[in-house]
């Protein structure tokens, strides 16, 4: 839980609900377990649609959105995750921001794509700044009924 000494996060929250979103998409995805089936994607059920490929549309969509934030909204996305993930305390927040810009200045797209559990360790992270992506009435928010960004969604007030 936050408290009065807090780090302030600073992100765009609409746009971190939009990553986190599509991160989950992204993460039901599996390996291409049948290369060879040449059939009809209806008589398949449409699972191919689960199915990682380079052209993947949340991937592109993902990558886009991560790509889309600023380089120091990038590096603080990445040390979010880390915060999720356990390697880094709120307490640690600027040693984990520092230390993303010096090993994530480039590229920093790709490699939270390539984190398992993406949108969990972001929502996690959020979670210690007593933020989150799902408001009282249990509804996402930054995102439309389509799961696109809103980008006109204003902060929260800050907490008293």
């Amino acid at each position: 839980m936050a408290s009065a000494a807090a780090p302030a996060l600073n992100l765009p929250l609409d746009k971190v609900a939009f990553i986190i979103v599509k991160a989950r998409e992204y993460d039901v995805k599996e390996s291409d377990s049948d290369p060879d089936e040449g059939s009809n994607p209806i008589d398949d059920g449409q699972t191919d649609v689960l199915t990682d490929t380079q052209e993947d549309p949340v991937r592109e969509e993902l990558l886009g959105a991560i790509r889309g934030l600023n380089d120091d909204d990038r590096i603080k996305l990445v040390a979010l995750a880390w915060l999720g993930r356990g390697t880094y305390d709120i307490e640690e927040w600027k040693e984990a921001v520092d230390t993303a810009k010096t090993e994530h200045p480039r590229r920093a797209a790709e490699y939270l794509l390539n984190l398992p559990l993406l949108g969990d360790y972001l929502e996690d992270g959020l979670a210690m700044f007593d933020e989150g992506i799902v408001d009282d009435s249990d509804k996402t928010e930054g995102v439309d009924a389509e799961n696109e960004p809103l980008g006109n969604t204003p902060d929260k007030p800050a907490r008293q």
